[in-house]
């Protein structure tokens, strides 16, 4: 029987010469990710236990990224113990004020995360490095503490549905319309446990932020991990910041799938999901009447320079909408500074909006613009659950930063193309 992409990495890294679905495997990890937030429970469980070293110190990663720079005393407290214990241990990849970034941009973007590793998070979006054809996924705080002694953990091997992508998207459609799109079709439990894998022909036609978006949605639709097929896009991006050497898995023909989505990315449109589930979607031109307070474009889902390209076009000698706070946040410091260098920030600033250092900010409801009693928000961010931003009764609208921008400027949710 044949294997899907991700069951041949875990099999690879479990020395084994197959798998299947269903079975329990122990596997060596290539990177262990923590932020601020779940690294402090992990460092003490590390310390409960009585390790005394990593297993590796340049195969963890702490991110200071939630509360990063600290917004009060408990998160200066946590980023503290978070930076002791990078010091005592020689931690490499420890990256705070000043080098920084929200960390499911950060790592692809520095080459730690690669085709064909296996990568655990103590964060449920680190579904994220599926695009650069590694099996990635969240895990407990625990887990991440015994990764990070251990260099292993344990997985249950997921089944798979295969999306097989045709066609080319359409103007101001991006991989964060895509994935709301196939959310919408699948629900937010559609791929429970389950390994969401891309490829096809249209795949081919979607850049590696579009990929990168996608697979950091994937466990929206309730998934293991999001992975894509490695073509030269992913080779292109990876070998330009590659840290260590890499390998492509790819799925054998007669792998087994639950089941086969087929997508045609001409078919999709500008695509919203309304409050309170990622999967209540709509076209945004449906949604016209729907006012907004509040505009945020940033989070680990799109606050790439891609998305901060497609916002300055929009807004680029226009202003927002009286009555609506816009906050724009470069997802790192190097799309931060390349957003200076363009005149993005000018352009922000002039179409009156704010603009952040990189951190997830409001996303979690952290801070940077939290949410009002009984406020709208459209956000590029990837949860719009009751109370995620703020007060129970705010609402999120959740789209691309084309048609968030787009509804800055209106005032009201609006389709990028009908701006």
């Amino acid at each position: 029987m044949g294997m899907t992409m991700t069951q041949k990495i875990l099999a690879a890294h479990a020395g084994l010469e197959s798998v299947c679905a269903g079975q329990l495997i122990k596997a060596k990890l290539d990177m262990v990710l923590g932020n601020d937030i779940t690294s402090p429970v992990a460092i003490n469980e590390f310390k409960k236990f009585g390790f005394s070293e990593v297993f590796d110190k340049n195969k963890i990663s702490l991110v200071m990224d939630h509360f990063v720079p600290n917004k009060d005393i408990k998160a200066a407290e946590q980023t503290k113990q978070c930076r002791t214990f990078a010091k005592t241990f020689g931690i490499k990849n420890y990256y705070d004020v000043g080098d920084m970034g929200i960390e499911h941009a950060l790592l692809p973007e520095k080459g730690l995360v690669g085709p064909g590793d296996v990568i655990i998070g103590a964060d449920s979006h680190t579904c994220t490095y599926g695009a650069l054809g590694a099996f990635s996924t969240g895990v407990g705080s625990t887990d991440m503490a015994a990764g990070m002694a251990t260099g292993e953990a344990w997985f249950k091997v997921p089944s798979a549905i295969k999306f097989n992508l045709t066609g080319k998207l359409s103007e101001n459609c991006s991989g964060k319309d895509v994935i709301l799109y196939i959310i919408g079709k699948i629900g937010v439990d559609g791929a429970l446990y389950k390994s969401m894998e891309f490829t096809g022909d249209g795949m081919h036609t979607l850049s590696m932020d579009d990929r990168l978006c996608m697979a950091n949605m994937a466990i929206e639709a309730g998934a293991k991990n999001g992975i894509f097929e490695v073509d030269d896009v992913t080779i292109k991006y990876y070998e330009e910041r590659m840290t260590h050497p890499y390998t492509v898995y790819k799925a054998d023909d007669d792998a087994e799938y639950d089941e086969v989505i087929d997508i045609d990315l001409s078919a999709i449109k500008p695509t919203v999901a309304c409050p309170h589930l990622p999967e209540n979607t709509k076209n945004a031109s449906e949604l016209s009447d729907i006012k907004i307070d509040q505009c945020v474009i940033g989070s680990c889902t799109n606050g790439r320079l891609s998305d901060m390209e497609i916002a300055a076009e929009i807004l680029r000698g226009k202003h927002i909408a009286e009555g609506v706070r816009c906050i724009i946040i470069p997802a790192t410091q190097s799309i931060y500074m390349e957003c200076i260098k363009r005149g993005y920030i000018e352009i922000f600033i002039n179409a009156g909006c704010a603009v952040s250092t990189p951190t997830c900010g409001p996303c979690l409801g952290g801070y940077m613009g939290i949410l009002a009693a009984d406020e709208v928000a459209i956000a590029t961010t990837n949860r719009n659950f009751v109370g995620r931003m703020g007060h129970v009764t705010s609402k999120i609208y959740l789209s691309s930063p084309a048609t968030a921008a787009a509804s800055a400027i209106k005032g009201y949710i609006c389709d990028p193309n009908k701006i």
